[in-house]
């Protein structure tokens, strides 16, 4: 089976997921550091406003905050966290497989370009993709997605003994009296 968008779907990039749990609150677009200052540039370029918060930090200490951040997260527009910033959901033009439009489909994050792949153990499909969930598989056509998640992941290598993660306290109404906000030491 070869991984195609299912028609009209934009569903990945309008839904953002509590992550690692609802506490954390919701989480962005994954942005590695190198394409932090680039989706910055491309914002103003386009002129879209945009938040990115930072998402995993490392240090030596526990007692400290995060010394290096390995990742940030461009969140979304909604008060929810949910759409991305780039989704054209306003001109009425369609993605060439009738969705919404990318505004800047040929500058994605990594995070993008690898999806629907995700990160497990194996390396699975999401299951909340829409094609994921109809199909169950696809064994072809996803190189370009497995080379992107090679390359996050060798970006989060790291052998710094204490890792955080930023709670973003963004979610739905309510659940924000349960949310937090700040670095929150992982394990």
């Amino acid at each position: 089976m070869e991984f195609k968008c299912v028609e009209e779907c934009s569903q990945c990039c309008i839904e953002r997921e509590y992550y690692p749990s609802k506490e954390f609150g919701k989480i962005g677009v994954l942005i590695l550091p190198e394409e932090k200052e680039k989706i910055e540039k491309i914002s103003e370029i386009n002129k879209v406003d945009i938040k990115i918060l930072p998402r995993i930090g490392i240090s030596e200490e526990r007692n400290s905050s995060p010394t290096k951040i390995l990742a940030y997260q461009l969140m979304g527009v909604e008060k929810n966290g949910n759409t991305c910033p780039f989704l054209d959901t306003a001109s009425g033009n369609k993605s060439p497989h009738g969705g919404f439009p990318c505004k800047i489909y040929e500058n994605r994050p990594l995070a993008c370009r690898a999806y629907p792949l995700i990160e497990s153990e194996p390396i699975t499909l999401d299951q909340k993709c829409k094609f994921c969930k109809e199909h169950g598989n696809a064994d072809k056509n996803l190189n370009s997605e497995m080379e992107a998640l090679v390359k996050i992941k060798d970006g989060m290598d790291v052998d710094s003994p204490i890792i955080w993660r930023f709670a973003t306290k963004v979610g739905e109404d309510e659940d924000q009296e349960i949310l937090k906000a700040g670095w929150i030491l992982e394990g």
